[in-house]
């Protein structure tokens, strides 16, 4: 929190002084859908998914959230609402919790924490729509590249299978798009 806050040390210090710690295992739950999201989140490292579960058993990865980000149901903590989505440890992390109570009053208290925690909500906001513009009108292909360009260290921290459930596709057709991907680049190569 602190390269990115611009807090000062005692202030963060304090800031974490309210928190929990948690660490998660890989596949471990930090939140399940029907609960209510009573924690603000912060992932000190690691990386976690958001996810929603069809009925039919597929799932559909609504973002990712890595390492210096915040992480909850939004609908869910501020209406004290059941939530719709679940929230994973893609691998080991480490996240701060700050129950609702708690870090309602740190942004009432330092107003520069409520300006760090907007700024990351503000990014997080643009990523969403930008991604959302993708998957409407960008291509399997498209959407593939798009990730690659924007997400380049997901690849070897990521099951194929999440990606596929992050860019609304099926695992066949990413394992197609990646094989086309490696057989244009085999063929620059020997040019």
């Amino acid at each position: 929190m602190a390269s990115q806050s611009g807090l000062p040390g005692e202030t963060i210090r304090h800031i974490s002084s309210l928190a929990t710690l948690r660490r998660l295992r890989k596949g471990e739950a930090l939140h399940s859908a029907g609960d209510i999201c009573r924690h603000k989140t912060f992932i000190v490292n690691g990386l976690l998914r958001t996810y929603h579960i069809k009925p039919d058993g597929n799932e559909h990865i609504l973002h990712f959230s890595p390492q210096h980000t915040w992480t909850l149901d939004v609908e869910s903590y501020d209406k004290q609402a059941p939530s719709l989505v679940n929230i994973e440890a893609v691998e080991r992390s480490e996240v701060l919790l700050w129950a609702k109570p708690d870090f309602d009053k740190l942004l009432k208290d330092i107003p520069e924490l409520k300006r760090f925690s907007e700024r990351l909500i503000a990014g997080t906001i643009y990523h969403n729509r930008n991604r959302i513009l993708t998957i409407l009108s960008a291509t399997p292909e498209e959407r593939y590249a798009d990730f690659i360009n924007t997400h380049p260290d997901y690849l070897g921290r990521l099951p194929l299978r999440m990606v596929a459930a992050y860019l609304g596709i099926s695992l066949k057709t990413l394992t197609r798009i990646r094989h086309a991907q490696l057989q244009r680049e085999a063929g620059s190569m020997v040019k």
